[in-house]
């Protein structure tokens, strides 16, 4: 077996201000020190430590789930993938993810849908949600605002980011800024 290793130099210069910018108590890579996951191949789950975060990576587009998958299993998180609405939402309920990543447009049952039904269950209410989406008007920003979304990625993004934009999510979660998260998703930085 390989090994992959990325360094955080190869890391976009937006990503790098980013943090900059993170307050200072976040700033020092809490989640760096927690991690002890080396994927399997093939996104198994064999080597999870207890602290490694389970995302849930929802879209009907095999090319963006195994770029992202890729991306978020390099950074040593733990990923499930769905490829759509109804299967997240089983997927959801059998595996309890930290952070559920969610593509809006979607035969079926669509991201908005899924939304809908984890808010209105007291069991998945608290499963934070980061929208993927081509979809980048206001409007579908205030609409995941709405659903109690924490986040917002308009495609296409940078997959690199990614990890990074997952790991900022659940670090302020972890800190009680839920709510600010939402608040933000109506005026992006």
């Amino acid at each position: 077996m390989t090994a992959v290793q990325r360094t955080r130099s190869n890391r976009p210069e937006a990503l790098r201000a980013a943090r900059a910018r993170r307050h200072e108590h976040q700033a020092q890579g809490v989640w760096r020190s927690r991690v002890r996951h080396r994927p399997e191949p093939g996104g198994g789950g064999a080597g999870l430590a207890k602290s490694t975060p389970l995302v849930l990576l929802v879209d009907d587009e095999q090319a963006i789930r195994t770029i992202c998958r890729v991306n978020l299993e390099g950074d040593g998180l733990a990923v499930v993938e769905a490829r759509g609405g109804a299967e997240a939402l089983e997927k959801i309920r059998s595996q309890h993810p930290s952070l559920v990543l969610l593509d809006v447009m979607m035969p079926g049952v669509d991201g908005w849908s899924v939304a809908e039904r984890l808010a209105a269950d007291e069991g998945t209410r608290s499963i934070p949600v980061v929208f993927l989406s081509a979809r980048a008007a206001r409007e579908d920003r205030l609409r995941a605002q709405e659903l109690g979304a924490v986040g917002y990625v308009v495609k296409p993004f940078d997959p690199l980011e990614l990890a990074g934009t997952v790991r900022d999510v659940l670090e302020r979660i972890a800190l009680g800024e839920r709510e600010e998260l939402n608040r933000e998703l109506a005026d992006p930085a």
